[in-house]
């Protein structure tokens, strides 16, 4: 026989649509927010993240990836001469401007490295290859933003800074926080793409010899280079991180309407428990007069909450994960790791629990005498 807690939320099957309606809306509104945000930080960092470098050497001031100043290459050869330094690359991050087939232009985020080094490329290479690249004028761009650069196929030639730039290779799910799509190419191509000069860099990408303690190794790059900073590939990401979620506020947008979505559906499943407990209120109040405790009866209330949010968690990671998987084609990704549905979880019941509190204070106030006034 159905426990008390289902009947009275079943009992009503348009409260019960109405109930469910907020759960699932509140689930997939914080899921999606939450989601975002994890896949813009990601975004953001995304190319330090796959560089497979230990230590990124930069400019003095500089505030994340998008952003660097050039420096002399004098510093390279300095850091090699370090102890603990396997091997040290130089590093082309640069915007610049394609010139489409069509006439039109796009900016592009020019990406220049050493091939043979094993850092900073591409990756998630789903046409051509790195040997590709060896080829002078060539370039290799991600998937997302063919139509964006009036990219129809492989071998196809543009222009980049008034030279010839023709596609060799395509990446999956390489994606540009800013509206300029990533350009991988050699360092040699990435000079004339980027108007740098042949005696500068963007970064220094270094990779420590094994057993390497990194922070002492980034010590002794600052007290040998001059005008620098060093970062670990954690604390470069972290970095680039910060600033674009938090200093730009697009991080900030992105969790207030996480924490509005909480509060929607907070509101929602309070009322809908309330109304269901104010409907059987005398029903309590018949229950305590035959010796139900209070323990009982929030017990009820509480199951409810927890029905309620059993059904609409399913329900809600259901729509989000039709939602995450088409944002694989858009423009901005949005990430559900499993962390985060197992938060989702929890966070969905301890929504609906608390939202039950209103209703176990109506009950407490209960006088079992009501059930024999007229």
């Amino acid at each position: 026989m159905p426990s008390l807690a289902r009947r009275n939320l079943f009992h009503d099957k348009v409260r019960l649509t109405v109930t469910l309606t907020g759960v699932v809306f509140a689930v997939v509104l914080i899921t999606v927010q939450l989601g975002l945000f994890i896949g813009f930080a990601a975004t953001t960092s995304n190319i330090s993240d796959n560089s497979h470098a230990d230590l990124w050497v930069a400019a003095k001031g500089l505030r994340n990836f998008d952003q660097p100043a050039p420096f002399s290459e004098r510093k390279l050869y300095q850091a090699r001469a370090l102890e603990g330094v396997a091997s040290a690359e130089k590093y082309i991050a640069q915007f610049s401007r394609l010139k489409r087939n069509d006439g039109g232009e796009e900016g592009v985020g020019i990406i220049g490295f050493n091939l043979d080094a094993g850092m900073g490329g591409p990756w998630q290479i789903t046409a051509g290859s790195l040997e590709d690249l060896k080829t002078a004028d060539t370039v290799m761009l991600d998937e997302q933003y063919l139509k964006k650069l009036g990219i129809t196929e492989l071998g196809q030639t543009v222009e980049i800074n008034n030279h010839r730039a023709r596609v060799v290779g395509f990446t999956r799910d390489v994606r540009s926080f800013t509206t300029n799509p990533r350009v991988f190419t050699s360092f040699k191509n990435a000079l004339n793409y980027s108007r740098m000069n042949e005696d500068q860099t963007s970064f220094l990408l270094i990779k420590a010899k094994p057993g390497t303690d990194l922070q002492q190794l980034k010590s002794n790059l600052l007290a040998h280079l001059e005008d620098v900073e060093v970062y670990t590939t954690p604390e470069f990401s972290r970095k680039t991180q910060i600033y674009w979620l938090f200093s730009t506020g697009a991080g900030i947008g992105i969790l207030i309407a996480a924490a509005m979505g909480l509060v929607v559906g907070v509101v929602i499943v309070a009322q809908t428990i309330y109304a269901t407990t104010i409907d059987h209120i005398k029903e309590f109040g018949t229950l305590k007069a035959m010796g139900a405790s209070n323990g009982y009866i929030y017990r009820v209330i509480i199951k409810q909450a927890m029905i309620a949010a059993a059904i609409g968690y399913a329900l809600g990671m259901l729509v989000s994960y039709f939602v995450v998987n088409a944002s694989k084609n858009g423009g901005a990704a949005i990430k559900m790791p499993p962390e985060m549905a197992v938060a989702m979880f929890f966070l969905t019941f301890l929504m609906c629990i608390g939202a039950s509190i209103v209703s176990i204070n109506k009950v407490t106030r209960i006088d079992p005498a009501m059930v024999f006034k007229g």
